[in-house]
């Protein structure tokens, strides 16, 4: 078997080497909070930057950047909508329905990284309760849909960059996504 050792320095030069020049953008590992931060005064290029230099973080933070556009991408945190850790039942709702599009591209560069995946609710002292296994199969459908229709280009220049680095499968296809229980169970 063999074991893909997961260096955040590699992510972060695979990233800036695919997308500095054109988008200006580069990959930063940061200390606290994630946050996307556009090019400004005190910064000439845009700036992704994940949280405690944790490989996961990098990898939901460029999913969110996949899909912010070129708009969006002038807008610090892209200009979403982001109630923090400790939301309600209603809130809980509006942040899962934007989260599945983020963490299917999440999921399909966890799977040519050879990383585990499993989906983020990030409400752990909120009283919005959540059904991770309902909301992993709304994500896994999500994965089917732009298996099927594409991925948006950035997420899927990016897929194929990593699988490239990585060596693993390319096209991606739904099997390799099903091996996961929880699916199986909310099946």
């Amino acid at each position: 078997m063999n074991v893909i050792k997961h260096c955040v320095s590699d992510l972060v030069q695979i990233f800036n080497n695919t997308f500095e020049n054109t988008y200006n953008t580069k990959l930063v590992k940061g200390e606290d909070e994630p946050i996307y931060l556009p090019a400004s005064e005190t910064c000439e290029f845009n700036q992704i930057i994940f949280a405690h230099g944790y490989y996961a973080s990098a990898l939901h933070e460029i999913s969110h950047w996949c899909l912010a556009g070129s708009a969006r991408r002038l807008l610090e945190d892209f200009g979403y909508w982001y109630v923090p850790d400790g939301r309600d039942q209603q809130q809980q709702r509006e942040f899962e329905k934007v989260e599945i599009k983020p963490q299917a591209i999440e999921w399909a560069l966890c799977v040519v990284a050879g990383k585990d995946f499993d989906v983020s609710t990030d409400n752990l002292s909120g009283s919005g309760q959540t059904d991770r296994f309902a909301f992993k199969d709304k994500v896994y459908q999500q994965v089917c849909c732009y298996l099927e229709t594409g991925f948006p280009s950035d997420a899927e220049t990016l897929i194929k960059t990593l699988a490239l680095h990585y060596q693993t499968p390319w096209p991606l296809l739904s099997r390799h996504f099903s091996h996961s229980p929880s699916i199986a169970a909310a099946s």
